[in-house]
């Protein structure tokens, strides 16, 4: 069975960090591209940050220098650290897999996902 376990949300004020993880068994995540998404409401979902399976890494505009991902492939956990948080971050935050070499930004092409974690910056 596969699943995503997100956990290392919560309440922060601007300026402040978090450690997002994620668990993820029941598939082979050393050969997929995995990737952070967020969501605010009223808002599409957002991609945050992606690394295939080749460890090569992108991140959105609105987080390059602030945010940085990783990958524990021992234990497969995907992280993501966040600093220099802003009011703007505040959002659901989703780990999500898809079963290719190569890592798109288009969320409809991952295949799993995990329940999300909430992030609220305030001001």
């Amino acid at each position: 069975q596969v699943q995503l376990v997100e956990s290392g949300g919560g309440s922060v004020q601007a300026g402040g960090s978090l450690r997002l993880s994620c668990a993820a068994s029941g598939f082979p995540a050393s050969s997929y591209c995995m990737a952070w998404f967020r969501q605010a409401p009223g808002k599409e979902r957002e991609g945050v940050a992606i690394v295939d399976r080749y460890a090569q890494i992108r991140y959105g505009d609105s987080v390059k220098g602030r945010f940085t991902i990783s990958k524990d492939l021992a234990k497969a956990t995907l992280y993501l650290q966040m600093d220099t948080l802003k009011p703007e971050d505040t959002a659901m935050y989703y780990c999500a897999a898809r079963p290719a070499g190569n890592c798109v930004w288009r969320s409809a092409d991952y295949t799993y996902w995990g329940q999300g974690t909430q992030v609220t910056v305030s001001s």
